[in-house]
């Protein structure tokens, strides 16, 4: 996926550079790595992420930044959190191709009005310039590309002919910021805040997304499309989404890419999107899977990272402290996967020699062909049946023949043997995103 892009493409909203933004879409599409893109533990020139395993298997958490993403001035952040057998797949595929999709509705969009433009230039009797047009407004423009990007993400996951995604789907928190403008598109239940400072110059948490679950008024839609909504008895907190006719899968969520058993009934992949002016006050943002925010409080997470020793140790540490929390308030249940992006807005990270100390790498992850240990193993697509129980350990990156990466191995996972069914129930857990499998479609064991 990706490749290339000149600092000097331009900004929407801004003015028209030489070199046309088809061009570099061109060679953005077409190379095999892009520049300033991490997806790995690690820290970029102005943020840190990290991701960790919980206990009930395979890491299914995807994260991106993406800096200089079309200008020098625009930064693309995401986090993803997969559910079902194949969620991790999921929110992989979603995480490498969502950014191409935004990337691309923005061409399209300068490409007609620079036809438009030539139209209004080449017609001699009109005495018109073009001048007098006025451009479309960026937050509108964004607005757009996001529920445009979003939903051919999600016709993309329905046609893809190697990852079932009937009963395996995925969050999305995504954010641009371009310049002073922050731009927030989300499906799902993970979350995005941002620490500001106060009239005392006191941090406080700014909520940025909101939680997705099917309750009110949610439910009211997944009712009208003959979907159900009720909460098991034994998590009476936890509104879940069911077919007609069977006791599954039991969503708990209403927004979600994939999940197309229950697209029928409800469930949509329409995101929320918001605009805001970024000031001065504004310090740093969080983008999290609910393996945090199960824990932690929005105000917990902004002291969290504002205390962090280093800006580069700061997403890390986020994701400690709500291993510990997990520990301490679920004793007997297991640890959800973590993701997390911490964009620092000034700009700024930490000295070398501070990265250095507290031993955080300061290399970019710009080859997104590459596993973590550096090898290129041939492309090939794996469909991992299960997520739970037997411990097992395989490394490497598998790529699909379009560049997108979908990382199936290289993790330490807790997947379950290929002749057992997927259930969301097995272990003890604290909640789940997805419950079980409805009977048509639940996979049958090998023999």
């Amino acid at each position: 996926m990706g490749g290339c892009v000149s600092r000097n493409s331009r900004s929407f909203g801004g003015k028209r550079t030489r070199k046309t933004f088809s061009d570099q879409v061109t060679a953005f599409q077409h190379s095999s790595s892009a520049p300033n893109r991490i997806f790995a533990n690690g820290k970029s020139r102005s943020s840190c992420i990290y991701t960790q395993q919980g206990r009930k298997g395979i890491n299914q958490d995807a994260m991106i930044v993406w800096e200089d993403f079309m200008a020098d001035d625009v930064t693309f952040c995401g986090v993803f959190d997969g559910h079902g057998p194949h969620g991790h797949l999921v929110a992989r595929k979603v995480r490498d191709t969502l950014p191409v999709k935004l990337f691309s509705y923005l061409d399209s969009y300068e490409s007609k009005k620079n036809r438009s433009a030539t139209c209004i230039c080449g017609n001699v009797d009109s005495g018109l310039d073009g001048s007098d047009g006025e451009e479309e407004k960026p937050e509108l423009l964004w607005r757009e590309a996001f529920l445009k990007s979003y939903k051919a993400m999600d016709k993309e996951l329905k046609s893809h002919p190697n990852l079932d995604c009937f009963c395996s789907g995925s969050t999305a928190v995504t954010i641009v910021k371009q310049g002073s403008n922050l731009f927030v598109g989300s499906i799902g239940d993970s979350r995005a805040i941002m620490a500001s400072k106060d009239i005392n110059d006191s941090l406080v948490a700014v909520q940025l997304t909101v939680d997705l679950k099917p309750d009110l008024p949610k439910a009211e839609r997944i009712k009208k499309c003959r979907g159900r909504v009720f909460a098991l008895q034994d998590e009476p907190e936890v509104h879940r989404v069911w077919l007609p006719f069977d006791d599954a899968p039991g969503l708990a969520m209403a927004r979600a890419f994939g999940d197309f058993c229950l697209k029928e009934y409800g469930v949509i992949s329409i995101p929320e999107v918001s605009h805001r002016i970024l000031t001065e006050r504004d310090q740093f943002i969080v983008l999290a899977s609910d393996g945090i925010w199960d824990v932690l409080s929005n105000e917990q997470v902004i002291e969290i990272v504002s205390s962090a020793p280093t800006r580069a140790s700061a997403a890390r540490l986020l994701v400690d402290s709500a291993a510990r929390e997990w520990k301490s308030k679920y004793p007997t249940s297991k640890m959800d996967d973590c993701a997390v992006v911490c964009l620092f807005l000034d700009g700024k990270m930490d000295s070398e020699s501070d990265n250095e100390e507290h031993g955080f790498s300061s290399t970019l992850q710009s080859n997104a062909g590459e596993s973590d240990d550096g090898q290129n193993p041939e492309p090939y697509l794996q469909r991992n049946a299960t997520v739970r129980s037997s411990e097992e350990h395989s490394g490497g990156l598998i790529r699909e023949q379009n560049d997108i990466i979908l990382e199936t191995k290289g993790e330490t996972s807790l997947g379950a043997s290929e002749d057992q069914n997927w259930s969301g129930l097995e272990g003890v857990t604290r909640v789940n995103s997805l419950v079980q499998l409805p009977r048509f479609s639940e996979e049958q064991p090998r023999t």
